[in-house]
């Protein structure tokens, strides 16, 4: 559908009717993958919808979605959409924040992320891993969604805030539970963030929970400061000596912020939470829909099972194992494809854009989905299939840019997207190292659409040791 870039179109792409005021909103929420992908499917590469927020403006195509994240991404914002679901927990962080204050706190953050750093954090990935897999025994039927939230939770505390938070994983990881399961009421998307809804209330009781461990966290480290954790070193870098910015005003988005620019106690409290909750949530989803595809692919796990036993011969896989274990990576790439963890991006444009031939105006919602485009059989053969092998390079030389998008593009592009398929790969080699997962019969995989895919239902998984 893309060629010569066509004048400008003053009216709008063609999109489904809705109803008065709340325009398509129930038929997204009914159905949101459904919904996405039909839209895709009968309107093209851009569509227009309305919902209860004003105009909505979905990307099919690839070209599209680079435009916005990467080629014009300073003409656009998360936007409030993505704020008022997200804000009620992580506040400003740098997932939220935009101009100044996501600049500097990026670049403040971004050591712990360098590729040296995240090497070091192999040994301890590994070393956690088997002290979960200590616990599984032979037949038994678990929650393996559980035990990856649990286990990726204790190692981004320790890895970014070299923090140990076993007394407090139930409490850090049910608050954020909650908020995610609130986040997916249909009264929370849809009302005004001032109206104080069940699920709202929740959500401030869930952050209160979640404060009193974060709270002890940079109390700790502003008492015990290391080299290279993350809350040394934005102490470091944000505070006096004695860790106390003084108030100078409200930052862009309205944030404190302190003295030349220093980061006030609330802001590194934003920072912590938005790298605890992002750090865990979507590797523990990618691992959970991995085994769950694997079980449901017998001939994918044979031949990651045999790759596994050719290189590590028994032994723990470390980081050093990782450019041999091709097939490994392929297996977390094309569960990623087929179940993005998230599902979807927003943006909304700050000043007027023309994409397609079609201008699109400050103030509406624009949306990408990586369900859509990742399941498009324009770049993919037999889409709905988990193929691991289809991920060879010459494959990856062919696919447009931003066919495949699981951690975004551009500037705003996950800022641990290293570090996330560092300890996907680890994981998955450690667990299928020494165990077969058998999905338990009549278990259907049924996803949430909020900020990520979650399962709506546990997936019960039976245990088999090798």
């Amino acid at each position: 559908m893309l060629g010569d870039t066509p004048a400008v179109d003053e009216g709008r792409p063609p999109g489904p009717d809705g109803l008065p005021i709340i325009g398509t909103q129930l038929a997204f929420l009914r159905d949101p993958y459904d919904f996405m992908t039909g839209v895709a499917r009968k309107y093209g590469d851009i569509a227009h919808w309305r919902d209860s927020g004003g105009d909505v403006y979905q990307l099919n195509h690839p070209a599209y979605i680079e435009q916005v994240l990467v080629g014009n991404n300073e003409s656009y914002v998360k936007g409030a959409t993505f704020q008022n679901i997200l804000g009620p927990i992580t506040g400003n962080g740098i997932l939220n924040s935009e101009g100044e204050v996501w600049r500097r706190n990026r670049h403040r953050i971004q050591p712990a992320f360098h590729p040296d750093r995240i090497r070091e954090y192999a040994e301890m990935i590994t070393e956690f891993t088997e002290d979960v897999l200590e616990d599984w025994r032979d037949g038994e039927t678990r929650n393996v969604h559980e035990d990856m939230m649990e286990l990726t939770l204790k190692i981004v505390a320790r890895a970014l805030f070299g923090a140990e938070v076993d007394a407090h994983v139930d409490t850090v990881g049910s608050a954020l539970e909650e908020f995610m399961l609130a986040t997916e009421n249909l009264a929370h998307l849809v009302l005004p963030p001032s109206v104080p809804t069940p699920g709202r209330l929740r959500i401030r009781r869930a952050r209160k929970n979640l404060d009193e461990v974060v709270y002890r966290l940079i109390e700790e480290r502003r008492r015990n400061p290391t080299e290279h954790d993350v809350i040394s070193t934005l102490l470091d870098a944000g505070h006096g000596g004695d860790g106390r910015s003084e108030t100078a005003g409200r930052g862009p988005t309205g944030t404190e912020r302190g003295v030349d620019g220093t980061m006030s106690t609330e802001q590194l409290r934003d920072e912590v939470v938005t790298l605890l909750l992002a750090g865990h949530e979507t590797t523990a989803l990618a691992l959970t829909l991995t085994f769950y595809l694997l079980s449901k692919n017998p001939a994918a796990e044979e031949t990651l099972v045999t790759e596994l036993e050719d290189v590590l011969d028994g032994e723990t896989p470390t980081v050093d194992d990782l450019s041999e274990l091709s097939y490994t990576e392929r297996v977390v790439e094309e569960s990623m494809r087929l179940y993005p963890p998230v599902p979807g991006v927003v943006r909304e444009p700050v000043k007027p854009d023309v994409i397609g031939g079609y201008e699109i105006p400050p103030g509406s919602t624009i949306r990408m989905h990586q369900w859509v485009v990742h399941r498009d059989p324009r770049w993919y053969d037999d889409p709905l299939a988990f193929r691991p092998e289809r991920w060879s390079d010459e494959m990856k030389a062919d696919l447009p840019k931003l066919a495949y998008f699981p951690f975004a593009a551009g500037p705003r592009r996950c800022i641990g997207d290293r570090f996330a398929m560092l300890e996907a790969r680890l994981i998955l080699a450690a667990v299928y190292r020494e165990y077969h997962l058998e999905a338990v019969p009549g278990t259907d995989l049924d996803l949430m659409a909020t900020i990520t895919a979650r399962p709506k239902h546990e997936i019960p998984m039976t245990i088999r040791e090798r």
